[in-house]
């Protein structure tokens, strides 16, 4: 599978923004998708994840603002977020789990995007 990544940019603490990522590749559908996030200086961590039987997982910090969603037609998964914070602040990449589900752990996921940077301004 591979992933494109796109939707990131500048906003300000309070709005919102939807990332998307489209995928390439026959098992789209019988794949978990998840999407990470990496700050300067941090380690990447998981943001949330959908299995391909549309289970959600959300971490802590976006839970409750933010919505994972996938598209099988368009081979598109999708990360909503809103109430933006500076903490949000980071470069978000989608992953291809290896499996039908999804775990916080970013072993589990075979394929990566190339990242798209969001950027919250307080």
């Amino acid at each position: 599978v591979q992933l494109q990544a796109s939707g990131g940019g500048l906003v300000q603490a309070g709005g919102s923004l939807r990332l998307s990522c489209a995928a390439s590749g026959r098992t789209f559908s019988s794949s978990g998708m998840g999407w990470f996030r990496q700050a300067p200086g941090k380690e990447r961590e998981f943001v949330a994840g959908i299995s391909s039987s549309y289970t959600t997982y959300y971490a802590d910090s976006v839970k409750g603002r933010s919505t994972i969603s996938r598209d099988n037609a368009k081979n598109t998964v999708y990360l909503q977020m809103n109430r933006l914070k500076p903490d949000d602040t980071a470069v978000y990449y989608c992953a291809a789990s290896r499996a039908s589900w999804v775990g916080i752990d970013s072993r589990v996921f075979g394929s990566w995007g190339q990242g798209t940077q969001l950027t919250v301004s307080s």
